[in-house]
């Protein structure tokens, strides 16, 4: 009892000094909050002034609820020090609310200072921002002559369906900078006006249209070294089709293959003389996609002549042989469901939904081999099924009962052995799977 005792001591001193400890973490946590709530209202009002009221509308939304939701945690601190006394529970539970309220505020104030301490550090690095827009306007303008003069020589070597890519990129890049150095202009008579929202905005805008212009005039250097990669491999492909076409001749001609040879062909000889205007990426896709169909058309005839395709008449001899199974299985189970085990039970189940698949894929010619596979599936799945079936009767079956119903031959009165029992089924089963496999090699 003394150790009964000792232990529930413990116990209780151990609740009271985390009680304890929370206590202390609540009144530090108000104290923090308290200060908090105090110093952001602080940087609200530097904010606001610098920015306006609108673009610091969520910190003060944010700090009006934090501090309407504090006034619960002040409220509870209140009640834990006053006259009227307090189970631990309460104290608890209410210290705990405390710190709870707390860390929200804390968490909330930390999102929204940080949101406006980017746009403050804006506003106050505007003039070096402002300084580098133009400076990258300047080296933005002095490229668009020499993308002008880039395009120009392509345009001698490359079809106009090809050039549209960056015939306008010249142009539309010169918009681009003269939009953002007026855009960086608005941006400083905006801030000078104290209009900080506005001048974030055009200051925002300008900087993506430099952006914009940088990338564009990229677009025209790196067309050009990606047209002269898509000349380079359209001749590697025009090579490897003119060796497929040959060996096409050695392929099986199945109508496939010659629709894909002709194809091919075809977009060969859609490929312009050289010397002249062209699009090479059009052209290389066009050639890839008659190449690519011409290997697979090859390859899937090979396939079929290296794997002809069963005939109807073996799928159905096939499929013939395993309804025999099914129907052989399907009143041995469903008698003695008592009797069958899981395993019985699921292959019988497996096979007649695969039984119901065969059906559908009969008329197709590509799933005539999946139809003939799953149709010899379907009678493997019944025999197993019945061979388990059977041995899980015999299994549950008294072991002195030799037939089905009754006594051995000492009792009296039943067979000794089964003349009809479920080991002849079995063995007939077998028998027509043996017999069934041959007449398969019949067909095949």
């Amino acid at each position: 009892m003394a150790g009964f005792w000792g232990k529930r001591k413990r116990d209780q001193e151990e609740l009271a000094a985390q009680d304890a400890d929370l206590a202390r973490r609540a009144e530090q946590a108000l104290v923090e909050a308290d200060e908090r709530i105090r110093t952001t209202g602080d940087e609200l009002v530097f904010a606001q002034a610098e920015l306006g009221e609108s673009m610091t509308a969520d910190l003060s939304n944010a700090l009006d609820a934090v501090r309407t939701h504090m006034r619960e945690a002040f409220q509870l601190h209140q009640l834990n020090h006053d006259e009227i006394p307090d189970t631990p529970d309460e104290l608890r539970t209410r210290n705990a609310r405390i710190v709870q309220l707390c860390e929200w505020a804390e968490e909330l104030l930390d999102e929204k200072t940080s949101a406006i301490a980017e746009q403050v550090a804006l506003v106050r690095r505007s003039p070096e921002i402002v300084a580098q827009l133009r400076r990258d306007a300047e080296s933005l303008a002095a490229r668009i002559p020499q993308a002008r003069a880039t395009v120009e020589r392509l345009s001698l070597r490359y079809s106009d369906a090809a050039m549209r890519r960056v015939s306008s990129s010249p142009a539309e890049a010169e918009q681009l900078v003269t939009f953002a150095t007026h855009g960086a202009e608005v941006s400083e008579r905006r801030r000078e006006a104290k209009q900080n929202e506005e001048a974030n905005l055009a200051l925002e805008t300008a900087t993506e249209a430099i952006r914009r212009a940088s990338a564009v005039l990229d677009g025209v250097e790196d067309f050009e070294i990606q047209a002269l990669r898509a000349e380079s491999t359209l001749a590697a492909v025009v090579d490897d089709s003119r060796g497929d076409l040959i060996a096409y001749r050695s392929a099986p001609q199945t109508r496939e293959v010659q629709t894909a040879a002709s194809a091919l062909e075809a977009a060969l000889a859609a490929l312009p003389p050289s010397g002249t205007r062209n699009d090479p990426f059009t052209e290389l896709t066009a050639l890839r996609e008659a190449n690519t169909g011409l290997d697979q058309a090859i390859a899937a005839a090979q396939y079929r002549a290296e794997h002809p395709l069963p005939s109807l008449e073996q799928v159905q001899h096939a499929l013939d042989d395993a309804d025999r199974q099914l129907g052989i299985a399907r009143p041995l189970i469903s008698g003695h469901r008592g009797w069958i085990g899981a395993d019985a039970r699921t292959r019988f189940a497996e096979a007649e939904r695969l039984r119901i698949d065969v059906t559908g894929m009969l008329p197709a010619e590509e799933t005539r081999e999946q139809a003939l596979s799953t149709a010899r599936r379907v009678g493997q799945l019944a025999a197993e099924a019945l061979q388990l079936a059977q041995r899980d009767i015999e299994s549950a079956r008294p072991q002195d009962y030799a037939g089905w119903g009754g006594p051995n031959q000492q009792g009296g009165w039943g067979g000794g052995r089964r003349g009809g029992g479920g080991g002849d089924i079995v063995s007939g089963v077998l028998g027509g799977l043996v017999i069934g496999s041959i007449l398969d090699g019949i067909f095949d």
